[in-house]
């Protein structure tokens, strides 16, 4: 497979598209979810709300935290998330901007 030319999108183009990326797997979604229902910080919590692996949980979270869509604080030996705002804004932003450009044409097939 050849490499993406990313040096021919624009940096919001690109951003959005890392930022998607590592979203894109159902357990990241539901861990998202999940630390918004929460409404605060989540810590423990996820392995057993979501019945996945301790492992498979914190190689999930190292992927949303490298995107910074979660960050975390560590307590002793305890590392809690929660949502970035700024990153979360910039997707709600980007993403209302992309899916409200589409007018739905009469005439499309």
């Amino acid at each position: 497979m050849g490499l993406t030319k990313t040096e021919i999108f624009t940096a919001e183009q690109n951003r959005l598209a890392q930022l998607l990326k590592a979203m894109a797997h159902p357990a990241r979604i539901a861990i998202l979810q999940q630390i918004i229902s929460a409404n605060a910080c989540i810590c423990g919590d996820l392995v057993e709300e979501l019945g996945l692996a301790q492992a498979t949980i914190s190689q999930h979270l190292k992927e949303l935290k490298n995107a910074g869509i979660i960050q975390g604080t560590i307590e002793g030996v305890t590392v809690c998330y929660c949502i970035n705002p700024v990153t979360w804004k910039l997707l709600e932003h980007q993403l209302g901007a992309f899916f409200g450009s589409y007018k739905a044409s009469p005439d499309c097939c």
